[in-house]
């Protein structure tokens, strides 16, 4: 099994993580996730290990109802739509008619335009303009990525997270940068503003966030605001 599941399977559990995100980014313009028995037997064994203790969010390369009605079957929470919903909003659409409540759209920009394909390219839609409109077909919750940041470990780009959160009445989930304590103090005191969460990956894989300490850090911060 490849080193980030068995991480995966390990960690996840016992940090008091609200979630797990898996990614398939190999998919994302290539062939559809679901020829990949490699990917198929990750994600089964991810959600054998956290036995339905949190949810689990799944995105890269999802274009087909099928293959949302499959992870969902499969125990998945949520899937996360990016490139396509963009390319083919129709399907989107479809998507949060079909499995309500389960859909997630993930918009990466770049100054304020979303980038498909693995970031391969950029379009010329601004992210405010789509995410509204995604907003009305209902999609759950929004993932905004900064992929000027996403891997950098420079810090969470809050002050264009925000500004999109305000637009919007669908949570957002914050993506790229995020390094270490003070980024999730900085998340959380925005958290009002419609942040539900954020995603990380190397700071954790590299060592500048100790997960379990970060997301106890989030709980007695979201805590105190709520006694407030």
């Amino acid at each position: 099994m490849p080193q980030f599941f068995q991480m995966t399977r390990r960690l996840w559990p016992s940090s008091g993580s609200g979630r797990a995100r898996v990614a398939c980014t190999w998919s994302t313009s290539t062939a559809p996730p679901l020829a990949s028995q490699k990917n198929q037997a990750g994600i089964r064994a991810i959600l054998e290990g956290v036995n339905g203790a949190i949810p689990v969010q799944l995105g890269g390369g999802i274009r087909d109802l099928d293959t949302i009605e499959h992870y969902l079957d499969l125990g998945v929470s949520y899937v996360i739509i990016g490139t396509a919903a963009v390319k083919t909003p129709g399907f989107l659409r479809d998507a949060c008619s079909a499995f309500t409540g389960h859909v997630y759209v993930g918009l990466d920009a770049r100054d304020g335009k979303v980038a498909v394909d693995g970031w391969s390219k950029l379009t010329g839609h601004d992210v405010v303009d789509l995410a509204k409109k995604f907003e009305e077909y209902g999609a759950e919750a929004l993932i905004y990525t900064d992929i000027g940041r996403d891997g950098m470990l420079t810090g969470v780009n809050i002050e264009a997270t925000v500004a999109l959160a305000r637009q919007l009445t669908m949570p957002i989930i914050a993506s790229g940068g995020l390094a270490n304590l003070d980024d999730v103090t900085a998340l959380s005191k925005v958290e009002s503003e419609g942040i539900m969460g954020a995603i990380t990956g190397r700071a954790v894989y590299q060592g500048t966030l100790d997960f379990s300490a970060a997301q106890k850090l989030a709980d007695e911060l979201s805590a105190k605001k709520g006694k407030a």
